[in-house]
């Protein structure tokens, strides 16, 4: 079983994606927003695939609040977990600046929120994390 970091700040959001993920994916789920504990999890060499909230209301590092974009900037700048997929997840990715937020974050894809069809946000995963469907 593979094992996704979900990282979001929105309780009803990280359950309804746990739900889906466990459930529709096969997937283990760990849900955190606390910065620190999700650059040790990327640094464990347990975590097959990130989805990142943009938009991180509680996250601190270092004092400073920091949002998904640049949690996910540190993530791939440290060469143990470079090679981690990132899916960023957001209600503010539009389909015409989604693929240049992508790629000046460092993430490999997104997926849209509100999530309306659970099976495209399983086949992203199950791509990102060579896993057939």
């Amino acid at each position: 079983m593979k094992t996704i970091l979900l990282v979001e700040d929105d309780i009803l959001s990280a359950k309804l994606l746990q739900i889906v993920l466990t459930r529709l994916g096969n997937h283990n789920v760990i849900v955190s927003e606390c910065v620190d504990e999700i650059l040790d999890l990327t640094s464990s060499g347990n975590v097959d695939l990130i989805i990142m909230d943009i938009s991180l209301t509680r996250s601190v590092y270092n004092g400073k609040p920091v949002d998904g974009l640049s949690l996910t900037r540190m993530i791939k700048d440290k060469p143990v977990s470079k090679d981690i997929p990132i899916i960023l997840a957001s209600a503010q990715l539009m389909m015409d600046n989604a693929p240049q937020i992508v790629e000046n974050s460092g993430a490999d894809d997104y997926i849209p929120k509100p999530l309306m069809d659970h099976l495209i946000l399983i086949e992203k995963v199950n791509h990102w994390m060579g896993v057939e469907s």
